[in-house]
């Protein structure tokens, strides 16, 4: 009886790929987060220092740049609007503005988009998504990701009249998941995933690469499909 033929022993080529891409899927995602934060501050740095008054621009006190400066000015600018628009003048002041701004064709149209954008994305409580899901598009037998945002209502529910209950559900788009579809589903034709929306949305955005741990997502759970 011949002896078992001996492991083939992996060539040195082969152990430093393994070893480089290894190190290649830690140090990628640090040295990205590094360049994209650095990106961030370096433009709006750029962008709100040359705002401030040369008698109290900063480096002429310090005799130094001070990375991130304009940031944290930003950033307090941001928080002393908000807290002004919670108050009467605040408000007011702000409704002005939107009414100067509907009176211009061009603008009006980008500031109502970027409004729009801004209010989906920082939404939170009531306006936020409720769950993911799996809904049945473009056809019967395929599965989409999907959000859930709210119980249909109005003339929608009024036209078409049917039995089961609409959900008003979100589908994105890979791998831009701002934008999508608006779909009226029927409620026992959906299946709520365990999911988070935040590994929902990875899992789109990725296209399936990035899948969230099945020990923490579970299994799918939802109502009984009915035909």
């Amino acid at each position: 009886m011949s002896p078992a033929p001996r492991p083939q022993r992996r060539g040195l080529f082969a152990g430093l790929r393994a070893s480089f891409l290894t190190g290649l899927v830690i140090v990628a995602p640090a040295v990205l987060t590094i360049w994209l934060i650095v990106t961030i501050v370096e433009f709006v740095d750029s962008r709100v220092m040359p705002l401030i008054p040369q008698r109290i621009f900063p480096p002429q006190l310090t005799g130094f740049d001070i990375p991130g400066l304009g940031l944290l000015i930003f950033l307090a600018f941001t928080l002393i609007v908000g807290w002004l628009a919670k108050g009467y003048i605040g408000r007011s002041l702000i409704h002005w503005g939107e009414n100067l701004v509907a009176q211009m064709p061009v603008v009006r149209s980008i500031y109502n988009g970027l409004k729009q954008i801004a209010e989906t994305v920082f939404a939170s409580g009531n306006t936020s998504f409720k769950k993911a899901c799996l809904v049945e598009y473009p056809r019967r037998g395929i599965w989409a990701v999907a959000f859930v945002s709210t119980d249909t209502k109005g003339e929608i529910t009024r036209k078409l009249d049917t039995n089961s209950k609409l959900i008003s559900v979100f589908l994105p788009t890979t791998p831009n998941p701002t934008s999508g579809f608006l779909l009226f589903v029927p409620e026992d034709e959906i299946v709520l995933l365990d999911m988070s929306i935040e590994d929902a949305a990875k899992l789109v955005i990725s296209a399936g690469l990035v899948v969230p741990d099945p020990d923490n997502s579970g299994k799918l759970r939802g109502a009984n499909r009915k035909r």
